[in-house]
């Protein structure tokens, strides 16, 4: 599949106008702490995926672009948007996707982000959109029975 060759081509070259050691320094299971606007101009799912092959397991920023968000999602990849000023280079965190709540173990501090809606997790748990299609044949997503929607 040509699409994964090509994402597997560009892992060495990921964020490496704004950190040219970052492809080298990455490892399974890191963080990526943005800015404002994250993703703005990145209109594929190629920029997500490759990040997310990079080994990173979570971006956690100020603001996204909403096509980067969706196309995260669907690789994968949670976006967490929160406050990410207190966050440093190196800091070790913990990301609990359920209960909206990341540790930051360096620094002792708690800080929260939105917690996503069901669906989104649930498409987080299987690795992307697609997996989950694949796992459950579907998408029937049934609204809150508090919902307005029917």
């Amino acid at each position: 599949y040509i699409y994964g060759a090509i994402c597997l081509s560009w892992q060495k070259h990921v964020f490496e106008d704004t950190d040219p050691t970052f492809a080298k320094r990455v490892k399974k299971g890191d963080f990526v702490v943005g800015g404002k606007n994250f993703g703005l101009g990145s209109s594929r799912e190629h920029a997500p995926l490759v990040i997310k092959m990079s080994g990173v397991s979570a971006v956690l920023v100020k603001s996204v672009a909403r096509i980067f968000f969706r196309n995260a999602i669907n690789v994968g990849l949670p976006v967490l948007i929160c406050d990410t000023d207190l966050i440093d280079d190196g800091d070790e965190l913990e990301v609990n996707l359920k209960t909206g709540e990341i540790s930051d173990l360096t620094k002792k501090v708690k800080l929260s982000f939105n917690r996503m809606p069901e669906v989104m997790l649930r498409i987080l748990d299987e690795g992307g959109l697609i997996p989950y299609i694949k796992k459950y044949k579907s998408f029937d997503v049934k609204p809150a029975a508090n919902s307005n929607r029917r």
